[in-house]
């Protein structure tokens, strides 16, 4: 039974019994309660009813006096309802309004408050209310932020920063031209460098089933073998077919490394999918790194690649900061990384062959390689060289949509 049921158990009959019991009846059926569950029942009962721990506990003992007593008469005291030691808001006003001044103080207290810039712990903060005249311990505050609605919530990652105003008719641009190609038969790919990683016995999160207490041994420091160097995973998605080849680089993430990348994926499983049918490719890109819109060198790579394949090399970029709208990156890249979870990448081998065996229930199949080449920084297109381009812009932002065709 999940705890959940078990806690709505206990609530279903305390709320049943408790307008026939006093304050001692309650407190021993709650440890009675208790005992049924066995280890961490005090916490169940308490977390049902809202009797503490310690009522609880001082319920026991009383269950165990009259086991080993039983003919002792019972003590005729009793507390009347609403007796006994006020809470701490109810004896203290202002503690309430003092505690949220400050764990709010950017919004409804003084910027200026003692703990604006440190990590605001209970401990901390029933520190500093203590010294502004409002005794208190720290479990007592982690029990009013609790009242309160407060929880203990780590950043989310919500705000995009300033939109373009074309950004959705871009992505609605995207998704006709992908329709598009897609029912006359086209090949349409989705590409994208992945995250650099270093090469060697370095620790890589997530974790997988070993011996028990014999984890994989690890360097302590991420600094870079010089050796072993590093992995620059670039992918191509067919979106299509839901395939995906991954060219692993070694050198630097360019643009002709990219261009490469989709020229592999090519010969490797395109021509095999499309071949003589293939008369024009679309390539959906970020629009900033090594694919990115305002890069000559991509463009200029772009009219290689059309030159080699014969075809036409159509392009469609993401608006800026849309990158993770990138099919590429919840269809492929999340796989491989589940894939790979807790396994050092001690050589570029075992980084292609984790990338290859990465598969799914709906049927994705990626290959890899890797990709040996050097490919220098600091190369400049002239603006000669760029003129020269076969290059057509669309009619709909002709800098995020445009067209390489290969020369006569």
């Amino acid at each position: 039974m999940r705890d959940e049921e078990r806690i709505q158990q206990v609530k279903d009959r305390y709320r049943a019994l408790s307008p026939l019991m006093d304050e001692r009846a309650r407190r021993q059926w709650a440890a009675a309660e208790a005992k049924t569950y066995g280890r961490g029942g005090r916490v169940y009962v308490s977390q049902a009813v809202g009797i503490s721990q310690t009522t609880i506990s001082k319920g026991l003992k009383e269950l165990q006096e009259r086991r080993r007593h039983p003919n002792r008469p019972l003590s005729p005291r009793l507390r009347r309802k609403g007796a006994g030691r006020k809470r701490r808001e109810k004896s203290d006003p202002g503690l309430m309004d003092a505690l949220e001044r400050l764990v709010a103080p950017a919004t409804r207290g003084d910027p200026m408050s003692p703990l604006r810039w440190t990590c605001k712990s209970t401990y901390q903060l029933a520190e500093e209310l203590t010294r502004q005249g409002h005794p208190v311990k720290p479990r007592t505050v982690a029990r009013l932020l609790k009242d309160a609605g407060y929880s203990l919530q780590g950043n989310r990652k919500a705000k995009e920063g300033n939109q373009h105003p074309d950004r959705n008719a871009q992505f609605e641009y995207i998704n006709a031209s992908s329709l598009r190609f897609m029912r006359e038969g086209q090949p349409v790919i989705s590409v994208d460098t992945k995250k650099k990683e270093l090469v060697g016995d370095f620790k890589n999160g997530g974790r997988e089933w070993r011996p028990k207490g014999e984890p994989e041994e690890v360097r302590v420091h991420d600094f870079l073998d010089t050796r072993l160097g590093k992995a620059i995973p670039f992918g191509v998605y067919d979106v299509t077919k839901n395939e995906g080849w991954v060219s692993v680089g070694i050198d630097h993430d360019t643009a002709r490394f990219a261009s490469e990348a989709i020229w592999r994926w090519w010969r490797k499983m395109g021509r095999k999918h499309y071949g003589k049918r293939a008369e024009k490719i679309l390539v959906m890109a970020d629009g900033g790194g090594s694919n990115g819109s305002r890069s000559r060198l991509w463009k200029a790579s772009l009219q290689g690649l059309a030159n080699r394949l014969g075809i036409p090399v159509h392009v469609c970029h993401f608006p800026p900061g849309t990158s993770k709208w990138n099919k590429i990156e919840h269809r492929m890249f999340c796989h491989i990384t589940e894939n790979w979870r807790g396994r050092p990448l001690v050589s570029h081998e075992v980084v292609v062959n984790l990338i290859a065996n990465t598969t799914t229930k709906t049927g994705l199949r990626i290959e890899a390689g890797l990709d040996a080449n050097k490919y220098p920084t600091g190369i400049k297109v002239s603006n000669e060289e760029f003129e020269s381009l076969n290059l057509r812009g669309k009619r709909f932002h002709s800098d995020w949509n445009y067209c390489l065709l290969p020369d006569p």
